[in-house]
């Protein structure tokens, strides 16, 4: 006989068949139970990504602009509204403040509205020496 032949082939404890199914069946629910919560939290917004407020330009208010008058020059101008968005080379004589928002994950949570396609524009125009003498755009604005 060979030497192969002589070894007594090991033998594993063996689970008897009832342990074995509850073995099996707790196995399947796990699996099952996992990929369900995996499928449902994945709806939820605790997972999302958090998303940061994009405002574009400067906020003016209905109020803000109120203020100014024409014959003001540009530095009062600069003083009660700030820097305009768009001061165009070609166009010197003429301040365009545009202002665009896009809520993130907090501007969501607040109730902010998106502010789009630059629906909020104001448009000073200044004369050859830097004196107001028309403003264009007060109704696209908010009123506070």
């Amino acid at each position: 006989m060979s030497h192969l032949t002589m070894i007594k082939p090991l033998t594993y404890l063996t689970l008897n068949h009832r342990t074995s199914n509850k073995v099996n069946t707790l196995r399947k629910l796990m699996i099952t139970a996992t990929l369900g919560a995996t499928v449902a939290l994945s709806g939820c917004s605790l997972f999302s990504v958090y998303t940061i407020d994009l405002p574009q330009g400067t906020p003016i208010t209905q109020t803000q602009v109120q203020k100014l008058q024409v014959g003001m020059n540009q530095n009062q101008v600069l003083y009660i509204l700030g820097s305009p968005a768009i001061r165009d080379t070609l166009a010197p004589n003429r301040w365009d403040y545009i202002y665009d928002y896009q809520a993130g994950t907090q501007g969501k949570r607040d109730g902010i509205a998106d502010v789009k396609n630059a629906s909020q524009h104001l448009t000073i125009y200044f004369d050859a020496n830097g004196i107001v003498n028309r403003i264009e755009g007060i109704e696209t604005l908010p009123e506070s």
